[in-house]
């Protein structure tokens, strides 16, 4: 009992100092919150530090709430004079699922635009290098400038990857402009997906990414490593996939496993199918190359696409199954018409009520 406590007032302060009501409140995007509201929520979070080493660690713990695969948290941050740089963490690498680190450069670049967004905010302009063969790390110049508040920022604490079921609700066709108008990075491209006849096409890949994937004995017990069954895990290690935030009861870890372990996959391909009939469409990013600096630009459209619909009361999700295998990724490339451009993230979007967050790790926990 005093676990499921400590954990509801963990979520609530989303592992930073916020006023004991703020959980009420974070629903944000509702049409009975404004951005305003959000932003005076945000202030009495006190993450929006004036002084100038605050000001860096409040930069830093607004990049380790970016969207990230498995909520592995891959990254690690050094602090220069006036340069921060993210490198990738290959302790929290996710070797089947992931085997090229594909989605761990992502998950940086979703840092690096939350990073991008909060200096802005605390009035410094930014500088990037990508990071290269002979500098595997991001690296962002501060300058000095005028702080630049955005609707985007402000969404940043509120934004969450919602893995249940959505409630059906279609996005009217001015807020869909709004989305597929969102500034992409040079080199990735945004395929908008919401016909049903389309919507059918994506349905029938990701099952057959999803049976692929969960016939894997591989693959599974990766998944259970990164399952957080209940409040004593979730709390112990701040990270990986907590059940209640997919809407799962908490139990033992030796059930949850013994359960996970004997999925069929037919089942969670059921499972995945429902979740998207229930969404309003879904957006494929894609990318002209495959490289690492693709890969962190990937990140960031997908971090400000989350953001964006964050800000309008919309949830999102990754599905990224017919992604993660190979010779199902080209056949849905080809499916979707996507000429050259290799999907690299399928988002499905919509609208439902929130779940619980993910828990993160302290920004000391990340700094190198």
């Amino acid at each position: 009992m005093e676990s499921q406590k400590q954990l509801k007032d963990e979520t609530a302060n989303f592992m930073i100092n916020i006023d004991p009501n703020s959980q009420e409140r974070a629903t944000f995007g509702a049409a009975s919150q404004s951005t305003a509201d959000a932003s005076q929520v945000e202030q009495h979070r006190g993450i929006f530090r004036s002084q100038k080493g605050e000001e860096i660690y409040a930069i830093i713990r607004y990049a380790t709430l970016a969207a990230n695969s498995h909520n592995t948290q891959p990254w690690k941050f050094a602090i220069h004079a006036d340069q921060i740089e993210i490198h990738p963490d290959l302790t929290r690498t996710l070797p089947v699922a992931d085997p090229e680190n594909r989605s761990l450069w992502i998950s940086l670049g979703c840092a690096l635009e939350n990073l991008v967004l909060a200096a802005r905010a605390h009035g410094y302009a930014t500088e990037i290098s990508y990071p290269q063969n002979d500098a595997p790390c991001i690296r962002v110049r501060l300058l000095k400038d005028s702080p630049v508040r955005s609707s985007t920022f402000d969404a940043i604490p509120f934004r969450q990857s919602t893995r249940s079921e959505y409630n059906g609700k279609q996005v009217d066709i001015n807020t869909l402009q709004q989305l597929t108008s969102i500034t992409v990075e040079p080199g990735i491209g945004l395929r908008l997906v919401v016909t049903p006849e389309e919507m059918e096409t994506v349905i029938e890949y990701v099952t057959a990414g999803t049976l692929a994937q969960y016939s894997q004995r591989a693959f599974l017990n990766e998944l259970i490593s990164w399952l957080r069954f209940n409040e004593k895990e979730a709390l112990s290690t701040r990270d990986g996939l907590y059940s209640k935030c997919s809407g799962n009861p908490s139990v033992p870890r030796w059930l949850g496993s013994w359960f996970v372990s004997r999925s069929r996959p037919m089942q969670q391909a059921e499972s995945d199918v429902r979740k998207l009939r229930s969404s309003a469409g879904v957006v494929v990013i894609t990318a002209a190359a495959e490289d690492v600096a693709s890969w962190v630009r990937v990140g960031r459209v997908y971090q400000r696409l989350a953001l964006t619909m964050t800000s309008l009361g919309i949830k999102s999700a990754l599905l990224n199954q017919p992604i993660e295998v190979p010779e199902i990724r080209d056949q849905f490339q080809s499916a979707l018409s996507l000429a050259e451009m290799r999907p690299q993230l399928l988002v499905r979007f919509g609208y439902a009520d929130p779940m619980p967050k993910s828990l993160r790790r302290p920004v000391e926990q990340v700094l190198i």
